[in-house]
């Protein structure tokens, strides 16, 4: 392989190709992966500065993604590293390609949130000096038809973030009652309509007309109608709350922002992006423990006008950052 270190259990390495070795992962060539995911990285500069990284320095990119953030740390730092993991193949590979001029530098692993710590671990490190999280799905994600994310795009009703693991958002829909479904949609959705828009849900399902994300929509409209409600469609809601019980998105920043004050040393930083109002609380909580977090600003930073003409999904995105304490005695 390039100089780059990639760890990625279940790959299996394939030939090469101009001198770099490729693998392949359940039968795809992540060279096309590589070529088709293309993320903007959101407050890159923003979230590089809070880290500040410094030489000998290492780093944690919860949420490697295009590799943007993982890119900004290594150019500020020319004596940092960086371990990046993300649970995508897809991403990983294109990242792979991005990252590969900087060599042992940085480390990607194919990981959950919630097995950072033994990654960590089989790397010997203990804590690292700062960490950061783009909680965010990636513009690839949602704009692959393929993975089901999106309602503006048919395809299969999937929403997982490694199409390897776990059940689809239709096998989901499948097993959950109509209040089991309403529920989700009502906590992970913030979904007013829940009630309504679960029970036609499953009507389509019962009826054979739930195969598409297009189809999920139809159901949600007949449901509610098609009126945007504040500019915001009526589908947006119930595929959120889908996409985050699919891939236990809560649960996993639970349980980083659980590990995350053993795992950055006193001094260093923790910096997450967060896109909705559930993760945006859960970092808030964690950093309002002020015997162990100093935040590095009052409100948490936003994408100016500039970024979010370029890239109008930032305008969601919100920054906190806080400084690791000294532990007390």
């Amino acid at each position: 392989m390039s100089d780059l270190q990639l760890a990625l259990p279940g790959l299996v390495h394939g030939s090469t190709h101009d001198g770099v070795e490729w693998v392949w992962w359940d039968g795809v060539d992540t060279m096309a992966d590589a070529i088709q995911f293309v993320h903007a990285t959101i407050l890159r500069a923003e979230v590089t500065a809070a880290l500040a990284p410094r030489d000998g320095g290492v780093y944690v990119d919860a949420t490697l993604g295009g590799g943007g953030h993982t890119e900004a740390i290594l150019e500020a730092c020319p004596g940092a590293r960086v371990i990046a993991t993300d649970r995508d193949p897809a991403a990983l590979a294109a990242a792979g390609e991005r990252l590969a001029r900087f060599g042992d530098r940085a480390r990607l692993v194919r990981s959950d949130f919630s097995d950072l710590r033994r990654v960590l671990l089989a790397e010997g490190i203990t804590q690292v000096d700062g960490l950061c999280a783009d909680l965010g799905v990636s513009s690839p994600q949602l704009d692959d038809a393929s993975r089901g994310m999106s309602f503006r795009r048919g395809g299969p009703l999937d929403m997982r973030m490694d199409p390897a693991r776990g059940a689809t958002a239709l096998e989901l829909i499948g097993r959950l009652s109509d209040d089991e479904l309403a529920d989700i949609l009502f906590e992970y959705g913030e979904e007013r309509r829940s009630r309504r828009i679960a029970r036609s849900i499953k009507r389509a399902l019962d009826d054979g007309e739930l195969e598409t994300t297009l189809d999920l929509r139809r159901a949600i409209v007949r449901a509610v109608g098609p009126a945007r409600i504040g500019g915001v469609d009526p589908a947006t809601r119930t595929f959120q709350g889908l996409r985050i019980a699919v891939n236990r998105e809560l649960d996993e920043l639970s349980g980083l922002l659980t590990e995350v004050r053993d795992l950055v040393r006193p001094g260093g930083v923790a910096a997450f992006l967060s896109f909705h109002s559930l993760e945006d609380r859960l970092v808030k909580r964690t950093f309002q423990e002020r015997a162990a977090w100093q935040p590095l600003f009052k409100k948490p930073l936003m994408a100016g006008d500039e970024e979010c003409e370029v890239n109008p999904r930032a305008r969601s995105a919100k920054l906190r950052a806080a400084r690791r304490l000294e532990a007390t005695p």
